[in-house]
């Protein structure tokens, strides 16, 4: 899965997010992501997470091996 498709997902699903995204082994399968989002403000970091695997949609795990990911508010 290439990493515009990740970013495509996610900002569909997270429209004010600011997303980096990383390829860590270079074979288009394990991705870092960095999400920033004001929506996250006032969440736990746990819910950030569902926001962003709930836009990636049922892609963890069949597509999409491998995202370590982050999230953040801006400051």
């Amino acid at each position: 899965m290439p990493a515009e498709q990740i970013e495509t997902l996610i900002r569909e699903g997270i429209p004010d997010a600011r997303i980096e995204i990383v390829d860590l082994a270079g074979d288009g399968d394990h991705y870092e992501a960095r999400v920033v989002a004001e929506s996250f403000r006032g969440l736990p970091r746990v819910k950030q997470h569902q926001l962003v695997y709930e836009a990636l949609g049922g892609l963890m795990g069949t597509e999409l091996h491998a995202l370590k990911l982050s999230t953040a508010v801006p400051e």
